[in-house]
Parts: structure tokens; C-alpha cells; sequence
């Protein structure tokens, strides 16, 4: 498990890292990889990157979260996940009429873009990628 973050200032940054998988494996990992920084301006749309790279093969329960926080905010939200082959645009928040799935997990691709963008929508994005087991 491993979590690509975005900090988003007008839009803004990027961790990579690596983390061992629960597991029996001891070895097996994953790696996430985002942008750094993004910059989009309001009205504007922006493609929020993930791609990831997995020492085991694409397993059917991958699954996909993107999560926000808010700049000056503690808490998180969830506003996407994809699982079970299908993409869902969590029901909170203003992201969900705005929110579009370009990635595939296939071609290790986790992707999203946010559309029409807000003065609001500064802050921190996270990309977490499981490949069970």
C-alpha cells in the first residue's frame, strides 16, 4: 500500500515512496507516482495523475482512492474510488458532478480529472493504490 500525495496551491506535491503489502510476501510492493505539483486555473480543468507500479500482477480486487484535503483543513474526504472493475465518484462534496475517471488499472493508471475548477478545490489530493493480496 502506498499513497501518492498532490498538494494542489492554485494547485500543488507529489510523494513517492514504497511501502511492502500486506501479505505473504515480504518482498512484494507497490510503488505510486504522482505529480509534484498541479496548476489549473478556476473554470479550468485538471488531470490529477496516478500511476503505480506492482511487483505482482494486476489482480481483479485492485482498488483506487483519491481523497482531499482541504488547504487549512485537518480532515480528509474521500471523492473517488474504484473497485471491482468499476469507478465510483463518492456522493460528497463538491467534486461529485465534477469528477471525471480517466485512468486504467491495466496500464497501471489511476487517473482522474477535475473539472471546472474552484478557488475551493486548493489542497491536497492523495492517490492510494491496493493490488491485493
Amino acid at each position: 500500500l502506498l499513497m501518492g500525495t498532490i498538494p494542489v496551491p492554485g494547485f500543488p506535491a507529489v510523494l513517492t515512496g514504497l511501502c511492502p503489502l500486506a501479505g505473504p510476501s515480504p518482498t512484494s510492493s507497490i510503488h505510486v507516482y504522482t505529480q509534484r505539483e498541479v496548476h489549473g486555473t478556476v473554470g479550468s480543468h485538471v488531470t490529477l495523475s496516478c500511476s503505480f507500479w506492482s511487483s505482482e500482477w494486476i489482480s481483479e480486487d485492485i482498488s483506487i482512492t483519491w481523497h482531499f484535503q482541504a488547504e487549512g483543513s485537518r480532515d480528509s474526504i474521500s471523492i473517488f474510488h474504484y473497485a471491482k472493475g468499476q469507478p465510483y465518484i463518492d456522493d460528497v462534496g463538491s467534486f461529485k458532478e465534477r469528477m471525471e475517471w480517466v485512468g486504467n488499472p491495466h496500464r497501471k493508471d489511476g487517473s482522474i480529472v477535475i473539472h471546472n475548477l474552484d478557488y475551493t478545490d486548493n489542497g491536497t489530493f492523495t492517490c492510494d493504490v491496493k493490488n491485493p493480496p
